[in-house]
């Protein structure tokens, strides 16, 4: 993250030369960040300023869609330069972005090792453990000992992302075993590899979810984890980085949904964008509101004989939502994290259903007195079926709340699909029926006009 300091050197830079000696001397991320936040028009600009090291540094700390920017702004021989030197699964992730004849394009103009090693990636499915691994890793062969397992390192492995783990493989690529480089530096080197490295190993394989992977990594406090094919062969690892970038993603995900957003849409999207990802949720939802609406249409008499009832029924519906949305949001945060699954889902709705009686019977008395202050004295009888109708829409939400999300991970869909607005939806449309229902029952028992 750019400190107030370094912006403040960036903003008082007053040549290009300043500028350039600026750039080529912070770290890749923060250069990253500032060039990101130049306007539009600026960014080549500053991006040529950088030597070829650093450069090649910055862009993979850029955002894909700045990435696709400067390709189409660069010559062709610093593009093949800078895609080159990226690591496969973040040369992988740009691929994605980029219009395919540029994808062609690129593709042939890459080495044979990295354009096998891109296209193996892109191979798998968005989403799993094969998209997002990395094919750069320290493979050992069983027979070695630590001395020849060093020095393959120092010669073979010095470019590859990470070389905290060292993955033990027959002569079929087979994964058999784990080292970590602490064991290999602190052991003698006529030792031999089979005799220090664990058989234990914790893998995920190719089509393995990313959020899957994510979760084993934090349960195991791993660094870099492998991934193997169907017949447990090494294809690639995920580094704690790229588990990072889940999480975020995920989190990100999942936050927007049960807000009514679609797609990633970031806080400084163009108006366009945010208007394209928000506006097909809000006219969804405003047709789920229409009937809710219908649902109260009918009941336009009584409401007109009971006046108070207009005062109270928005109580019911802020009041509703909510509750069924901190029962969704603990719910979907719990699978999001591994904490549940869906096979305790009655452990979680026993505990959300306790809780909800001690919630609905503090909302029905809260709602029972705010009726009675509001109410005219002949209409103070609807203070009971307020409070009742409260007790029950709050047993419903924390029953939909925690239900509806365990049911979707259950047929294997994403649990945010049921966003907040959706549940809103639904309680208002239940609650409303029932309290209207009631009311209307209660006017022709108490032979009231309605």
């Amino acid at each position: 993250m750019l400190t107030q300091d370094i912006r403040n050197s960036l903003i008082e830079a007053t040549d290009l030369n300043r500028l350039k000696w600026d750039l080529n001397h912070l770290q890749p991320v923060d250069v990253g960040e500032y060039i990101t936040q130049l306007p539009e028009q600026q960014r080549a600009i500053a991006f040529r300023l950088l030597n070829k090291g650093q450069a090649i540094d910055v862009f993979e700390y850029l955002p894909t869609d700045v990435q696709e920017e400067l390709i189409n702004s660069l010559h062709d021989v610093q593009v093949v330069q800078l895609v080159e030197a990226m690591s496969p699964d973040e040369r992988a992730e740009l691929f994605d972005e980029l219009p395919a004849g540029v994808v062609k394009r690129l593709l042939q103009q890459l080495s044979s090792e990295q354009r096998q090693a891109t296209a193996t990636i892109l191979g798998y499915p968005e989403g799993t453990a094969g998209r997002v691994m990395t094919t750069e890793y320290v493979r050992l062969r069983e027979g070695l000992t630590v001395g020849e397992a060093l020095s393959k390192i120092r010669r073979q492995d010095e470019d590859k992302e990470s070389i905290y783990y060292a993955y033990v493989t027959d002569d079929n690529r087979t994964l058999v075993r784990v080292v970590s480089l602490r064991q290999l530096l602190f052991t003698f080197p006529d030792v031999l590899i089979r005799d220090i490295a664990s058989d234990r190993v914790i893998k995920v394989r190719t089509e393995t979810s990313q959020e899957e992977v994510a979760q084993i990594m934090q349960r195991y406090d791993l660094i870099a984890i492998p991934v193997v094919d169907r017949e447990d062969r090494l294809v690639g690892i995920i580094t704690i980085d790229d588990v990072m970038d889940i999480l975020q993603e995920e989190a990100t995900e999942d936050i927007q949904k049960l807000a009514g957003v679609s797609g990633d849409e970031d806080a400084l999207s163009p108006p366009q964008v945010t208007i394209r990802k928000r506006l097909p949720w809000l006219l969804a939802i405003m047709g789920l509101y229409i009937g809710a609406a219908s649902a109260i249409a009918p009941f336009q008499s009584v409401i007109a004989a009971v006046p108070v009832l207009a005062v109270i029924m928005p109580i019911f519906s802020n009041t509703g939502g909510t509750v069924g949305i901190q029962a969704l949001t603990v719910t979907i945060r719990g699978l999001g994290v591994g904490e549940v699954t869906p096979k305790d889902t009655m452990k979680i709705l026993r505990k959300e259903l306790c809780a909800g009686l001690g919630t609905a019977l503090a909302l029905a008395v809260t709602m029972i007195a705010l009726s009675l202050i509001w109410a005219r004295p002949q209409e103070r009888w609807v203070a009971l079926v307020a409070g009742m109708v409260m007790a029950t829409n709050t047993i419903v939400a924390v029953t939909l709340g925690t239900l509806l999300p365990m049911g979707l991970k259950r047929l294997k869909l994403d649990p945010a699909l049921v966003s907040g607005p959706l549940v809103t939806t639904m309680l208002d449309t239940i609650g409303f029926l029932t309290f209207l229902s009631l009311i209307s029952v209660a006017l022709k028992i108490l032979h009231l006009p309605s």
